[in-house]
């Protein structure tokens, strides 16, 4: 049975428990959810959907230090992340909100032959449900709420079980800003039961962010049931290093690809892939910087660090050699430098989901780009290069979602998120994520 519980990574101690839903409370869920599309769902205006998202990125700021705190105690994320956070997922409720109405409307379709009219018009499909994960309590569910709430679209929201307090808050927001009771309902639903939920008929689709393991069987159930499915999963990024007559401002990016949310974010990067001629002098200047990065807040759980901890232990004794800021202690972790990470290595081609970076050295550009996509992943990657052309060829090359050239932390409310391979499929987030879950219906008039 699924626990939904705040348990605390920092001090190991279990703040509070949160009863998981009977079968009767998921049905209802389901049922307010289906009720609320029927009405204000096929009845209610762009314009009145997206007042009530201009509501919630106001209520957002304006309890951007419950929600920060939540996180902060639900699973260890340092203050300043969780209030950026915050912040973060306020702008993408305020981009659908100024956006949505551009992005629904009709569209006029050219006749080959014939008279009359064609459009496509973008319309809700019903009930979706989220399955979320815990590293990014509220950004995550911004992703996928805001876009389809604006649609039209009512959504059944599971978060992660170790964020119920982060979920409750969420939806006593949506409440607070005037969605009607079944537009967006939190359900602490456990694993076995999301099968019931999918298999509903008013459900149309589900998007989950989360582990491939997680992604394949909701994929294999949604299948069966013939639901679109949208996955965000897992992410090993390449950040290239192709050479540069400066390296301070690399460095810098490469500690902070590396650091963001303390190393626990699928797009980070994980894997720095360095050219022969500057291999020696990056790993120097880089390792220095990452073990004085140290990070002061745990993992998410002592479980986390568990894991992290035997594949660390499993490269090492596959030939890896480690350079570490210190010892583990619960579920703080400390960071650490893996070097000649060879192909039979056990972590060449795994996620190592904390603040431990492995580094290859690559003989030129091409060996990079082998490097680059020698992975089951392809989600995000970053490409570093004085040379324009350079960078524009490299990124044509890499097998990923996203490419970003001479910067990290660029993520923005307009720019999809998604990727390829083991990293999933569909976006989220700007135009292309409005796109996922909405009929284009076809209206032919003949005059």
């Amino acid at each position: 049975m699924t626990e939904y519980a705040v348990l605390n990574p920092a001090t190991g101690e279990l703040v509070e428990s949160y009863p998981t839903a009977t079968d009767a409370e998921v049905a209802a869920a389901v049922q307010s959810a289906g009720a609320a599309y029927d009405t204000w769902g096929r009845t209610s205006t762009v314009a009145q959907r997206t007042a009530l998202l201009t509501r919630v990125a106001e209520l957002h700021r304006e309890r951007s230090d419950e929600l920060s705190a939540a996180m902060v105690e639900e699973m260890g994320k340092p203050l300043r992340d969780a209030e950026g956070e915050v912040d973060f997922a306020a702008s993408i409720y305020d981009y659908y909100a100024a956006n949505a109405e551009q992005f629904l409307a009709d569209e006029e379709l050219t006749l080959s032959e014939g008279e009359g009219t064609a459009i496509i018009r973008r319309a809700p499909v019903g009930v979706l449900l989220g399955i979320m994960p815990w590293n990014f309590p509220a950004y995550q569910v911004a992703r996928f709420a805001a876009p389809n709430l604006a649609t039209g679209n009512t959504i059944v929201l599971k978060h992660a079980p170790q964020c119920p307090r982060s979920a409750a808050l969420l939806q006593q927001l949506f409440l607070d800003a005037g969605f009607p009771e079944g537009a967006y309902v939190n359900v602490y639903a456990a694993n076995e039961q999301v099968e019931s939920i999918i298999a509903d008929p008013r459900v149309q689709g589900v998007s989950l962010t989360g582990s491939e393991r997680a992604g394949a069987a909701v994929a294999e159930i949604a299948g069966r049931h013939l639901k679109k499915v949208v996955l965000e999963l897992g992410g090993s990024d390449p950040f290239l290093v192709l050479g540069g007559a400066d390296l301070g401002p690399v460095v810098e990016a490469a500690v902070a690809a590396r650091m963001e949310n303390t190393g626990q974010a699928c797009n980070a990067g994980k894997r720095f892939i360095v050219v022969d001629d500057v291999y020696e002098a990056f790993v120097a200047r880089f390792t220095d910087a990452l073990l004085e990065a140290s990070p002061g807040s745990p993992l998410s759980s002592s479980a986390a660090a568990d894991n992290l901890s035997g594949q660390v232990d499993s490269a090492l004794a596959g030939g890896a050699t480690l350079a570490s800021a210190g010892g583990r202690s619960g579920a703080f972790f400390p960071t650490g430098v893996l070097t000649g990470v060879g192909s039979d290595n056990p972590a060449y081609h795994q996620e190592l989901f904390g603040p431990v970076a492995m580094v290859f050295r690559a003989a030129d550009e091409d060996d990079a780009v082998r490097l680059a996509n020698d992975t089951p992943y392809g989600l995000g990657s970053y490409v570093f290069t004085d040379d324009p052309e350079q960078a524009q060829r490299v990124a044509d090359r890499i097998d990923a979602g996203m490419v970003f050239v001479n910067g990290v932390g660029l993520d923005a409310a307009e720019l999809p998120f998604g990727g390829v391979k083991r990293s999933g499929f569909g976006r989220e987030l700007g135009r292309f994520g409005m796109e996922e879950f909405v009929n284009k219906k076809l209206i032919r008039t003949a005059r």
